[in-house]
């Protein structure tokens, strides 16, 4: 099981994200109200596809021994009227065959983010308690009887 963490940094929109040991920034451009202090949620997707992509082609070429050099994956996110689309343009450097290069565009297209954004993935919505600030007992739950008050 993967888990990411948000909570809100202080700003119009701006969100502190932890994912393991990293502490990122989401956030808005100007233009929608945030600071763009980070990247906005589209954005984030495509980073999460894109790097799942390269990461999956350098996987199955090392495997296979192919002189793959580098792979730069480039991606566009497009509302449309019938839905949604996203461009992923894939560069691949190293002395590979056509036929080699066509295969590690197949594999792209078989990384793990690319099948869940195509599958139909279930999101379930609760609602949970702050969580209280390290030290303060006046914040989050609420009390369990009117003696805790």
């Amino acid at each position: 099981m993967t888990s990411v963490s948000l909570s809100s940094n202080g700003t119009p929109l701006g969100q502190t994200v932890a994912i393991r040991q990293f502490s990122l920034t989401a956030d808005e451009p100007v233009a929608l109200g945030g600071q763009d202090a980070g990247p906005a949620p589209f954005e984030w997707v495509l980073a999460g596809l894109g790097a799942c992509k390269a990461m999956t082609v350098q996987m199955y070429a090392t495997r296979k021994g192919w002189p793959l050099t580098n792979v730069s994956v480039n991606l566009s996110y497009e509302k449309r009227d019938d839905g949604h689309q996203i461009q992923a343009d894939l560069a691949l450097a190293g002395d590979l065959s056509p036929e080699q290069r066509q295969r590690l565009v197949q594999i792209a297209d078989r990384c793990p983010v690319h099948k869940m954004l195509l599958s139909q993935v279930g999101i379930q919505t609760t609602l949970a308690p702050f969580p209280d600030p390290p030290g303060d007992k006046s914040v989050g739950h609420p009390p369990a009887s009117r003696e805790e008050e």
